[in-house]
Order: structure tokens, then sequence, then C-alpha cells
């Protein structure tokens, strides 16, 4: 639509939950090899955007926007528990609904790296291929403390009322996690789905979620993934990096290079969180050469 440039997909909706509707793409041939991508915090489908415009001429990719967030539906704490682990139960039931019990090829960023490792610690022998921009799949590495701006997310009703009443996450995030400026209706289309206090639930909750130790309820969640991590090194990875992120910065790299020595690593000083908005013109075409060279088979 005019309103999401680049955005010219239809999305499907699948009741994920009773009466909860997750919005998602599914775009490409059903037989083709199947690559997931996951998106994080603030953002929604729409950060994919390119990669699939990429790639479904070839491959199926399957896009959900998480509950809470994107064209998904937004409902209040009562209804859905806003934690990692629903994230990934609902990964979990988008997929069996689409019937993937096979192969396929995991892409994250944000967020996204949590939940798809989350996912893949029940279903690694599934993800054949991986694909990784700015995210964590571990701990916060013990080099790096929390960034003042998401302590302050997390941590305090100040924090909360930025970012529910103002939309400072996601209007900074938008700002922000890029080197070069998002054109404005594409800034605008990040920050839509976000547009009251009710819809801005997710974007908070998910702040509030980021697990630093014991007694937070996402932390044996990111633990056993940070354990099950270098199991991986076995498959083809792609790690395509934003230098000027400010959370998801050179530790968190290091931490995935040690884990995957054998991945093909794009890294860009020029990027920041949102790489895949300051690099398409050369992480899509990389990425598609990625997959061509390295068939599921």
């Amino acid at each position: 639509s005019s309103r999401s440039p680049d955005y010219p997909f239809q999305p499907q909706h699948f009741e994920v939950r009773p009466g909860i509707g997750l919005s998602y793409l599914d775009q490409g041939p059903r037989d083709g090899e199947v690559v997931v991508m996951l998106h994080g915090n603030p953002s929604w489908s729409y950060y994919w955007r390119k990669l699939v415009l990429g790639l479904h001429d070839r491959y199926r990719c399957i896009v959900p926007d998480h509950v809470g967030m994107g064209l998904s539906d937004k409902p209040g704490d009562e209804r859905y528990e806003y934690t990692l682990q629903s994230r990934v139960d609902d990964v979990e039931k988008l997929l069996q609904h689409l019937g993937i019990s096979g192969p396929m090829t995991l892409a994250v960023h944000d967020w996204g790296g949590g939940i798809g490792f989350g996912w893949g610690l029940k279903h690694s022998d599934q993800i054949k291929r991986l694909v990784i921009t700015n995210t964590g799949a571990f701990p916060l590495p013990a080099a790096k403390p929390l960034p003042k701006r998401l302590r302050l997310g997390r941590d305090s009703a100040i924090g909360t009322g930025l970012i529910r009443g103002l939309n400072a996450f996601a209007g900074g995030a938008a700002r922000l996690g890029v080197s070069k400026a998002m054109p404005a209706d594409v800034r605008r289309a990040y920050v839509a789905p976000y547009d009251s206090w009710a819809n801005r639930i997710a974007t908070s909750r998910f702040v509030q979620d980021i697990p630093l130790g014991e007694g937070d309820k996402a932390w044996p969640l990111v633990q056993a993934m940070g354990r099950k991590l270098p199991e991986y090194a076995d498959r083809p990875a792609f790690i395509g990096w934003g230098l000027g992120d400010f959370v998801f910065d050179h530790h968190f790299l290091k931490g995935f290079t040690d884990a995957l020595p054998q991945a093909e690593v794009h890294a860009f000083q020029d990027a920041g969180h949102y790489v895949l908005e300051d690099k398409a013109a050369e992480l899509v075409p990389a990425i598609r050469a990625f997959l061509d060279r390295n068939p599921l088979g």
C-alpha cells in the first residue's frame, strides 16, 4: 500500500490463540526452500520486506508479525502473556499450522534471535542454514552493560510512560537505528502499528522482559539457547551486522562469530541496528547468493 513503501504483500491471518489473530507473510512457491524471518522490537515484518522481494521468486518466505506488533492483534495483558516463551510458542504454532516440519533457513533480527533460537531448543534439526542480523541468542555479554535507554524502559515507570505515551521506543529506534536517515514514509511505516497507548503494549512489555539474571522470566531460556548456539557451527551461516548498533554491538557480534567460526560475515561500520535498511543493496544479493550456494538438499 502507499502507506508502507516496498511492501506489496497481502498478509495472511491465523488464529494463533483463541481470539488472537497473528498476521504473517507467506510469499513464494509452496514447494520452495523455506526461509522463516523473525523480527524483534519495536519493528514488524516490514523490516524484512526487501529480503522477501529479493527471494520470493524462488524461496518460500514466512514472516510473522509477533502478537501485539505490526498487523497482528494487540491484546491486553489479561489475554496474552507478553514473554519470550509466548513468542516461541506462537512461532511453533504458526509453523505447525503451515505444515513446515522439514528443513528450513532461520533469519533473525533483534529479539527475533531469542525467539528463533528459542524455537530451535526443540527444533534445531530443522534449522539447516542461518541468516543473522544484529541480534542476540545468549545472555548479555559480561563485558556489556545494558544501555541506560533500555534499562530505563525496563525498570522504570518513567520509561514505560515514554514508550507507551510518546512512542519513544518505536520512534527512537526508527531514528537511532540507522546510519542514513530513513525516508519519512519508511519511518512512518515502521511506527504506524504503534499509534496509541494500547497498541504500544508489546513494545513496552518486550523491553520489560529483557533477561539480565536469575529471577527474570526469560533468563533460563536465554541461558539454554546460549549453551546450544555452538551446535549450529556445522551449518552454513551468514551474518550481516551494523556496527553502529548501540545495543547489539561488537560484543554480540563476537558472541556469534565465536560460536559459529565458519560463518560468512558482512559487517558495516556505516550501518546501525536496522542493518537491512542501511545496507539492503549489499545484503539482499549477498544473502541470495549465500542461499543459492548452500542448497538445503
